[in-house]
């Protein structure tokens, strides 16, 4: 666990009975929230150069983490197992509101932006969910597709940790699926947001481990 959370913080949670593990189901989907250019870049360069092509970019931990959620889907796709794109659509002005005024950087990204990552983009037959909005649960048909699948269980992965990622695993858990995030499958700007937000998510909502971690219980389950 990250040093960034203070120990008080830590015993208070504990205390209170928080962030037991749930474990994984035996129908696991996979969701990749936003692993496009606009979050990446499309070079591994630190922060402060990766925001002069996209101002959206997280710069290298993207690249990291994409090595990451690409192991993941190796399995994923080898298991049989359900793989979905939450993804943001190109930005028209009619969808400014809320988030335009709070993010308005977010609606000039150029068409370069919205291109996934190469190392993982989706196959012919993987399920593509535009979305206008933080959770990849919110005006999409996500839900119908995972009861469609026999879903009992998801890995949350992509980006931001503290926005779509934690927006979409609290929806999960709210609908009573049993939710794993990676923690370095997962990125955001600050190193300090994703911590906190990880540990947070950790003691309410998701299970979070490492990649390597996760993998090893994924690779018990029966396909």
């Amino acid at each position: 666990m990250s040093e960034i959370i203070d120990d008080l913080t830590k015993e208070r949670y504990d205390a209170a009975g928080f962030g037991r593990p749930v474990g994984m189901g035996q129908r696991p989907a996979l969701l990749i929230i936003d692993v496009q250019y606009r979050t990446t870049g499309t070079q591994p360069v630190p922060f402060d150069e990766a925001i002069e092509e996209f101002t959206t970019s997280c710069g290298e931990v993207a690249w990291d983490a994409v090595a990451n959620i690409s192991q993941l889907l190796t399995l994923f796709r080898a298991k049989g197992w359900p793989v979905l794109y939450p993804y943001v659509a190109p930005k028209k002005a009619f969808d400014a509101g809320a988030l335009g005024a709070k993010v308005p950087g977010i609606m000039d990204i150029p068409d370069k932006g919205y291109e996934f990552h190469p190392d993982i983009a989706p196959l012919e037959g993987e399920i593509l969910l535009p979305k206008r909005h933080p959770s990849a649960f919110f005006g999409t048909p996500l839900l119908s597709y995972l009861v469609q699948a026999g879903v009992d269980s998801l890995v949350v992965t992509g980006c931001s940790t503290s926005g779509c990622v934690r927006g979409s695993a609290v929806d999960a858990f709210s609908y009573n699926y049993k939710v794993a995030v990676p923690s370095d499958a997962v990125y955001d700007r600050s190193p300090l947001v994703h911590e906190v937000n990880l540990f947070d998510m950790g003691q309410k909502y998701a299970d979070v481990s490492t990649t390597s971690d996760l993998l090893g219980t994924l690779q018990e389950i029966d396909a």
